[in-house]
Formats: structure tokens, C-alpha cells, sequence
């Protein structure tokens, strides 16, 4: 499958995609003004990244002990229970005179509610399209949502400017509960793909398979460290330019937008499978140029062209696909997805972190250059084990 008009002619696939790219939307605008309103009300940068990408930090704790559900719970009911929650959990946010701990609990029940959501979507993804045509549909999905923050952060930085945070959370909220009313109504009613009840023994079980096998490990390592790094880079934008957060995000957007489209539609297998590295690479590498303390469009540009290294993302997972059993689908994309999410998180802690002692330019500059670091060494590791026959990994 080559090409946009038949992935779009493949049945579900259409309301799926559309459900996704609302999702999303609702995250980065809810994600901005929740991030804006902690800001003024705190003055930390710290506190205003972890409220940004704090739902990220409780996703591994959801892996550990729910992630079993991806496989065992019917797709369509779960994924429209989630964005239900969603849209709940973000009206909350929105209620006047919320403590500060009040909020860090949502965003925290918010992680925890995720953890299941990247497996399921990963799993009916890989179900209602055929082998040869994932990566190109898990593409479109990805610049659904370089494309879905651009116009989420530049609509939600001009709802700012006219509107409170508060009623951008509420617009959030509503975008969610659209999503849910999609999703049940755009998809078909299947059943789970793996007999049994959901539990946090089965959870442990599969996790210890996937993470047995070497390859396995060493590309979940390399889809979770210098992503989550980055990412840290990215929840400092408030407080580095509290002003042109909204553009720095949507550039960071079309970065990852044009470096999708690139490797989903243009790039060939061969060469595809041999840029993650370089891709990982040029992630961090433009971060490094934060030590002189750009303004814009410099700085603009620079977080444009490190966002087209988020591609690796789609190298790493044709990979993940091909080292894992098609009946353990859901359950290693939610893996991927939760620790992905989590390590997001902890990059966000810690470039905050970071930022507190020091200043957010210096803050990126550190934190992209372990990011870097962590791709090097991954990249050394990996030559070890080439030539392995995948097979062989899944005992």
C-alpha cells in the first residue's frame, strides 16, 4: 500500500484518523493552557513543564499494572470510555480556584487513563490496516499530529491572547467528548484479540517477553530516552519565551510533520531502515544552539529542523513490528507508547529541573546534549547484536 487515496479507501481507517487528529488538537491546546495558567500562578518553570507533560509521568506506572487490557478489552468501548475521561478530567481543570495539588492529581489520573490508549489505538491500527500498508497509515497518523499541534498551538496561543486558560480548557474538554462521539460512532464494535481478563499478572508476563529479547530492548531504549530528552528540551518554551511559546511548539510541529511525510511516503525500505541513528542526531543537535540564547525566528527555525528527527520514531517501530508476534501487537505498542510517554515526563522533570537552577537556554543546551550521548552509545550497543534472527528473539 503506496499511496494516500487507497489508505483512505480502506474501511475505518477514515474516522479513525480524523478521531486521532481531534485528540490531539484537544491535547496541545489543553496541554498550552494548562501549562500558561500554572505559569502565572506559580512563576516555576518546573511546575509549568510537569503540568504540560506530567500526565506523561504516571504512563509507565499504567503500563506496569493495566497494559494487559490493550489485547484483552474491545476496541471500540475502550477508546471511547478514554476520550470520555478525557474531556472529564479536563473540565476539572477548568474549575476556578483549583489548588495546585488538585490539579497535579488530574493530570496525574490523566496519565494513568493513557497508558491503555496507545496500545489499543496501536492495535486496531495494525488490525484494520494490512502489514504492507502500517507504516504508511502510522505516518499519516503521525503528521495528523505534527499538523494537529501546529493549529493546536497556534490557535491555542491566539485563544490566549482573546480568551482565558480557562475557557481554552473548556474548548479542550468539548474536542475530546467530539472525539469519544466519533470513535462510537465511526468504528465497528470488534472484539478483543486475545481471550482472557485483563490483569496485572498478565501485564508483568508480557512486558518480561517483550523486554527479554535484546533487539527488542535496544529499540524501546532508543524510541524512549532521546525522544523524552527532547521533549524536555520542548516543555521549556514557556518559560524561555513565555511570548512565542505558541510558535516555538507549532515549529516543533511542522518539523516532525515534514519528517513523517518524508519517510512514510518518499523514503525507501532500504534507506528507511538505516536512518535512525542520523535521525536521533539531528533530534538533539540543533538544541545545542540554545547556548547562545536565540530569539526568533532563529530560535523558530532551529526547533523546526531538530523535530524532523522525530521520524526515527516511525524507523523504530517498523522495526518493533517486525521483532514482535502479531498477537502481542497491542500490548508492545502500548508498551512503546507508555514508556515513550513516561520518559517524556521524566525529560520534562528534568529539564525543568534544570532550568530552576540554571536558565531555560541552558537547561536545553544539557539536556540535547545527553540526548545525543544516549543515541551514540545506543547506536555502539546495536552493532553488537545485527545479524540476530528475529525469531529467535521471541522465546
Amino acid at each position: 500500500m503506496r499511496s494516500y487515496r487507497e489508505l483512505f479507501r480502506t474501511p475505518e481507517y477514515t474516522p479513525f484518523f480524523f478521531s486521532f487528529a481531534a485528540q490531539n488538537a484537544a491535547l496541545t491546546i489543553s496541554g498550552l493552557a494548562l501549562a500558561t495558567l500554572v505559569y502565572k500562578a506559580t512563576e516555576s518553570p518546573l511546575l509549568s513543564a510537569v503540568s504540560m507533560f506530567g500526565p506523561q509521568l504516571a504512563q509507565m506506572l499504567g503500563a506496569t499494572f493495566f497494559l494487559s487490557g490493550a489485547d484483552r478489552l474491545p476496541p471500540r468501548l475502550t477508546l471511547t470510555g478514554i476520550n470520555t475521561a478525557f474531556a472529564v478530567c479536563t473540565a476539572v481543570l477548568a474549575l476556578p480556584g483549583l489548588p495546585i495539588g488538585a490539579v497535579f492529581a488530574v493530570v496525574f489520573a490523566q496519565g494513568l487513563i493513557a497508558s491503555l490508549g496507545g496500545g489499543v489505538s496501536g492495535g486496531l491500527l495494525n488490525e484494520i490496516l494490512s502489514k504492507d500498508g502500517y507504516l504508511l497509515g502510522r505516518s499519516v497518523f503521525n503528521m495528523a499530529s505534527g499538523l494537529m499541534q501546529v493549529t493546536g498551538f497556534a490557535t491555542g496561543g491566539a485563544l490566549l491572547a482573546l480568551l482565558s486558560p480557562r475557557a481554552c480548557l473548556l474548548l479542550a474538554a468539548a474536542l475530546y467528548a467530539t472525539t469519544a462521539l466519533v470513535l462510537r460512532l465511526g468504528l465497528t464494535a470488534r472484539p478483543p484479540r486475545t481471550a482472557g481478563r485483563p490483569s496485572i499478572a498478565a501485564t508483568w508476563r508480557t512486558n518480561a517477553l517483550l523486554w527479554s529479547s535484546r533487539p527488542r530492548r535496544l529499540t524501546y531504549l532508543g524510541m524512549w530516552i532521546p525522544n523524552g530528552l527532547i521533549v524536555g528540551c520542548e516543555s521549556l518554551y514557556v518559560s524561555y519565551d513565555s511570548g512565542s511559546a505558541g510558535v516555538l511548539f507549532a515549529s516543533a510541529a511542522l518539523g516532525m510533520f515534514v519528517g513523517d511525510l518524508a519517510l512514510g511516503r518518499f523514503t525507501p525500505p532500504t534507506l528507511r531502515a538505516r536512518l535512525d541513528t542520523p535521525l536521533r542526531l539531528l533530534l538533539a543537535t540543533p538544541y545545542l544552539f540554545f547556548a547562545l540564547h536565540p530569539r526568533m525566528p532563529w530560535a523558530a527555525i532551529a526547533v523546526s529542523l531538530a523535530s524532523i528527527g522525530y521520524g526515527a520514531s516511525l524507523v523504530l517501530q517498523e522495526r518493533l513490528m517486525k521483532l514482535t508476534p502479531p498477537e502481542l501487537a497491542g500490548h508492545a505498542l502500548g508498551l512503546r507508547s507508555a514508556g515513550m510517554l513516561s520518559l517524556q515526563g521524566i525529560g520534562a522533570a528534568l529539564a525543568g529541573t534544570v532550568a530552576q537552577l540554571t536558565t531555560p537556554a541552558t537547561a536545553m543546551t544539557l539536556v540535547a546534549a545527553a540526548s545525543a550521548a544516549v543515541t551514540l552509545t545506543l547506536a555502539l550497543l546495536g552493532r553488537q547484536q545485527r545479524g540476530e534472527i528475529p525469531e529467535a528473539q521471541m522465546a
